[in-house]
C-alpha cells in the first residue's frame, strides 16, 4: 500500500512500515511541513496515498473527498506518546486488511477501528 505519514506521526514509522511492505512517504521528507491541510490533501490525491494522522480536523477533508485518494487513517489515542503511536500503528499495519480501507476513512483508537 502507499501510504503518506502526517508531521504528526513518529518518522520512526516509516521503516516499520517499509519493512511490512508498503510503499511509505512522509510530508516531512516532501518539505510538506507547516502546509495547508489543502495543499497537503491534494499531494496525498496525486500520489494516491492513504493518510496516517492524529489530526481530526483532516477528517472534513477526507469524508467530502476520501474517495478520490487512497483513504485516511486517524489515529485518537488517550496518551499518544511517539511509542505509543509506534506500538499501535504497526499492531495495525500488522493484525489488518489494510487493504480495504483503501478510499475510506479509518479512525483507530487503542481498542477500536472504525471504517467509513
Amino acid at each position: 500500500m502507499k501510504i503518506k505519514l502526517d508531521e504528526n506521526i513518529p518518522h520512526s514509522l516509516s521503516p516499520a512500515l517499509i519493512a511490512l511492505g508498503h510503499d511509505v512517504r512522509t510530508v516531512v521528507d516532501q518539505g510538506l511541513t507547516g502546509k495547508s491541510d489543502d495543499v497537503i490533501w491534494n499531494a496525498i490525491a496525486e500520489e494516491d496515498r492513504l493518510l496516517v494522522t492524529q489530526d481530526v480536523r483532516f477528517g472534513s477533508v477526507a469524508l467530502a473527498e476520501t474517495g478520490a485518494t487512497g483513504g485516511m487513517l486517524v489515529l485518537r489515542l488517550g496518551v499518544p506518546s511517539s511509542a505509543a503511536l509506534l506500538r499501535r500503528a504497526t499492531s495495525l499495519f500488522e493484525s489488518e486488511e489494510v487493504a480495504r480501507w483503501r478510499g475510506r476513512l479509518v479512525v483507530a483508537t487503542e481498542r477500536k477501528i472504525r471504517v467509513r
